[in-house]
């Protein structure tokens, strides 16, 4: 215990003494302050590019979906189509989907009647890209 005590007091006190060897009081510049690395640089939203993120590819019995969302200020602004189903029922049934998902800029969408599989296939990609972003 006394040995931990004095190599402490030794330790502390070579420190203090280092400390006034790299002391100078004569000199008159002032010391430079250290860069701030956590400096906050805020991007104003106008500035913000858009950018896309692609859904996965949802195949059924009716054809292959894909989404791409294309994000701007965190906001949805557009929905394409990589991948769409066959003409018919799921193919109107897309162009319906895609309003909705503006509108609620969620996949918190309901599906279209008569067109159930397609519509479970472009929720699934568009999901897919939500959770990408």
């Amino acid at each position: 215990m006394k040995k931990t005590v004095l190599t402490l007091i030794v330790a502390l006190s070579t420190a203090g003494f280092i400390g006034l060897y790299v002391y100078d009081p004569g000199s008159s510049a002032p010391a430079a302050a250290p860069p701030n690395i956590f400096e906050v640089i805020e991007v104003p939203p106008s500035a913000q590019a858009a950018r896309t993120v692609d859904g996965s590819a949802e195949t059924d019995k009716y054809g292959t979906v894909q989404v791409q969302l294309v994000v701007s200020e965190n906001r949805i602004s557009e929905v394409r189509l990589l991948r769409q189903p066959e003409p018919g029922r799921g193919a109107e049934a897309v162009k319906a989907l895609q309003q909705a998902t503006l509108t609620a800029q969620s996949a918190a969408i309901d599906t279209v009647s008569g067109a159930t599989m397609t519509s479970e296939s472009y929720l699934k990609s568009l999901q897919a890209a939500l959770d990408a972003r």
